[in-house]
């Protein structure tokens, strides 16, 4: 896996995207940018951004996220986190649509008080995936083709403009989602849980064999969260009938797969990144939630 990928790398790999050589701050204290996916390559690399990217997808494809893969096979609108590691595949030679990049500081305003992180459409653990049809698809186009138009004007409020195009295409999102994931916590337990979820999938992806995971058991947790580790353990039981100690194993064991099957880290720097301190324990745990051993797991994939 890669490191994280700026707007500057992006731009350094793509560089036909940015031939007229736009600031990384073209927005005031942000960045913006449209595309059409002319720019999409067959394969792009398994990592993460400091971006923010809505992509309208026409054409089919396979889309690797976080530890999990979905087929792409009609028109999509995809939301990438820059938390979460993607990485796109195309299967078909049609690869028609368009792209935007943005840095949350380019949709901030003074009013909002939330992150893009804790939205329905770019949070952590949420569908980045929204399957449209005819009639979306003819509605979304029109607003990035505007968007794109916007991009080359000289219109002094342009940026404007553009923040209120992509706001339309968000809401546009917003109205597929089912209703149910926008409910509120109903409980302490509800609530304690969703903060221990949200600041373990934080941990991860693990995008350097030089950055081990800082937060490994219950107690680690339970210190960042302020709450005994004992009443962390009964919310995240009464909630999601599984202990802290084992969602944590079971998370762990997902980036394990991911880095054996997305980067070429012998297995030692996977350990060590994961937070074992000596490759055994790691092959020990390994076998113990896989029943197969690390170099197994990798051997499978060749």
């Amino acid at each position: 896996m890669s490191h994280t990928e700026s707007v500057a790398a992006f731009y350094q790999r793509v560089p036909q995207a940015n031939a007229s050589g736009l600031s990384l701050n073209n927005a005031g204290a942000g960045h913006i940018n449209v595309f059409t996916r002319n720019y999409c390559y067959p394969k792009t690399p398994y990592s993460r951004r400091d971006f923010y990217k809505v992509s309208l997808i026409i054409g089919t494809g396979k889309l690797h996220y976080a530890d999990k893969w979905i087929d792409i096979d009609r028109p999509a609108l995809l939301f990438s986190n820059p938390v979460i590691p993607y990485s796109w595949e195309v299967t078909s030679e049609k690869q028609e649509g368009w792209f935007c990049i943005f840095t949350e500081a380019f949709l901030q305003s003074t009013e909002r008080t939330t992150t893009l992180q804790d939205s329905p459409l770019f949070k952590i653990g949420g569908n980045p995936v929204f399957f449209i049809d005819q009639l979306q698809e003819q509605e979304l186009a029109a607003l990035f083709k505007k968007m794109m138009q916007e991009m080359e004007s000289a219109y002094s409020h342009k940026y404007d403009l553009l923040r209120n195009y992509l706001h339309l295409i968000i809401h546009e999102a917003m109205k597929m989602q089912p209703a149910e994931n926008f409910q509120k916590h109903a409980n302490a337990s509800s609530r304690i849980t969703s903060l221990f979820i949200e600041l373990l999938e934080r941990q991860f992806p693990v995008d350097s064999p030089d950055n081990a995971l800082q937060l490994k058991t219950a107690n680690d947790y339970a210190k960042r969260l302020s709450v005994h580790a004992n009443h962390l353990n009964r919310s995240v039981k009464e909630v999601t009938g599984k202990t802290t100690t084992t969602l944590i194993s079971e998370r762990i064991t997902r980036e394990a797969q991911a880095l054996l099957s997305h980067t070429d880290w012998n297995i030692a720097q996977v350990a060590y990144s994961l937070g074992f301190e000596y490759p055994a324990y790691f092959n020990n745990f390994f076998k113990k939630h896989t029943g197969i051993t690390p170099g197994d797991a990798r051997a499978a994939l060749v």
